[in-house]
């Protein structure tokens, strides 16, 4: 007697439907987008400041209105913009699940442009004005590390993920840190503010924003999203961010050191800094040697570039710390090595190709463009090569006391912002046009 197929039943036998592998959902291209844009835009206005203030820096006159405009518009407009626009595309995926108000985003996004006047009213001396952005800002960001921490704890147990809930929850938590840190700094408004010396609690400020926060986070994603992105063989699985705990380990003693100006605990802290930076430096810069698209994009060519200015950013704090060179000067020399050529760098570098993965992973079912077609890649690789030759001349222009390197510098870095603007309005309009 012949079997009939029924649903749910093939020869007689009961089919069970395959569980599809539990993942979250990348934030749309209509959220991502803006957020990027907006980020970038911010970077212009950055270096047009750098560009502005180029013999402040050079003098070492860091107080003024260019360098701290500067300085604001990176930190409060663009970290925060392409933070939360990568965080949104990415963490769903890798923590395998998605925040429980993901239409909370919009809020978040609207919220976060409270960066922009608290900049400008920093600048300015705005009081009012940069209190109010503050409490704007201060809202978006416990909105969007709240929505973090969810993911974090409802990613599911006993399954492979591919980010370290603790690194990324370290890098939140020195986030935090880093907000209420420039918080105080701008109530207080004091010489020594904590009990700690004006200038020396800014460089802590920066440290935890720049290490603490970015680093750590570059460190934990990139251990995925660098290979990805180079087409390079993923790195071996692991279980404990033992790297990103050295690190954080290091950080501390070297924040330890420069509040209390004890020079061996700065070198101390340098030291192990560098060694739990050691595995993402081998990764990265395997992938940019064995890659089969390696630095011929952004991604990688910022991540091996801006392994090199990390390196001069170490040294520099290793030479001040022995007494080789001027505090002052190593100082505000390594924060644009470490602030702009390494962490700016890198998430520039990312945010382009995000932005273009976000078009292409938002496709409307039917046939979709190739993703490379919505990545001006010419565009890119210029902004790449004006970046680094930017950050080495304007750096290298405050660390030799040179005004013309760093005025070169800085307007190199001009155009590499406005390459970065453009060729991620490019990739918008590509998406735009392909979709109609």
């Amino acid at each position: 007697m012949e079997t009939r197929a029924t649903p749910g039943r093939v020869e007689g036998r009961s089919l069970r439907p395959l569980r599809m592998a539990e993942t979250g959902q990348p934030a749309p291209f209509r959220l991502g987008a803006p957020a990027y844009l907006v980020a970038f835009a911010g970077w212009v206005v950055a270096a047009l400041l750098l560009l502005d203030s180029a013999s402040e820096l050079t003098g070492l006159a860091i107080s003024g209105t260019g360098p701290v405009g500067a300085a604001h518009a990176i930190g409060l407009v663009f970290f925060p913009f392409a933070v939360a626009a990568a965080v949104w595309q990415l963490l769903p995926v890798m923590l395998r699940n998605d925040p429980p108000r993901p239409r909370a985003r919009w809020v978040v996004l609207a919220l976060l442009a409270g960066g922009i006047p608290l900049a400008f009213g920093v600048a300015k001396g705005q009081n009012a004005l940069a209190a109010l952005g503050a409490v704007v800002l201060a809202a978006g960001l416990v909105l969007l590390l709240s929505e973090l921490a969810t993911m974090i704890g409802r990613a599911p147990a006993g399954r492979l993920l591919v980010v370290s809930r603790p690194a990324v929850a370290l890098a939140g938590v020195h986030a935090a840190l880093a907000f209420a840190l420039g918080a105080v700094v701008l109530r207080d408004g004091g010489p020594e503010p904590l009990g700690i010396p004006y200038e020396r609690l800014l460089l802590v400020h920066l440290s935890l924003a720049a290490i603490g926060w970015l680093t750590v986070l570059i460190a934990s994603v990139g251990r995925t999203l660098v290979p990805m992105l180079g087409l390079a063989p993923a790195a071996a699985r692991r279980r404990a961010p033992v790297a990103e705990i050295v690190l954080v380990t290091g950080l501390w003693l070297y924040l330890a050191g420069v509040a209390w100006s004890v020079d061996a605990l700065v070198a101390v802290g340098v030291v192990v800094m560098l060694g739990g930076l050691v595995p993402s430096a081998r990764l990265f810069g395997r992938v940019a040697a064995s890659g089969r698209i390696g630095v011929r994009e952004g991604p990688v060519a910022h991540a091996a570039v801006g392994l090199l200015f990390l390196l001069q950013a170490a040294l520099l704090a290793l030479a001040a710390a022995a007494g080789v060179v001027s505090d002052r000067r190593a100082a505000v020399a390594g924060v644009l090595f470490l602030g702009v050529g390494w962490a700016v760098g890198v998430i520039v570098g990312h945010a382009g190709k995000l932005v273009s993965l976000s078009g292409w992973g938002s496709w409307p079912p039917g046939p979709r463009p190739k993703q490379a077609d919505l990545y001006p890649r010419l565009g890119w690789q210029a902004e790449a090569v004006l970046f680094a030759l930017g950050v080495e001349l304007l750096a290298g222009g405050v660390a030799l006391d040179s005004e013309t390197a760093a005025r070169l510098g800085a307007g190199a870095l001009v155009l590499a912002a406005l390459a970065a603007l453009g060729s991620a309005a490019e990739t918008v309009r590509r998406v735009v046009v392909a979709r109609r």
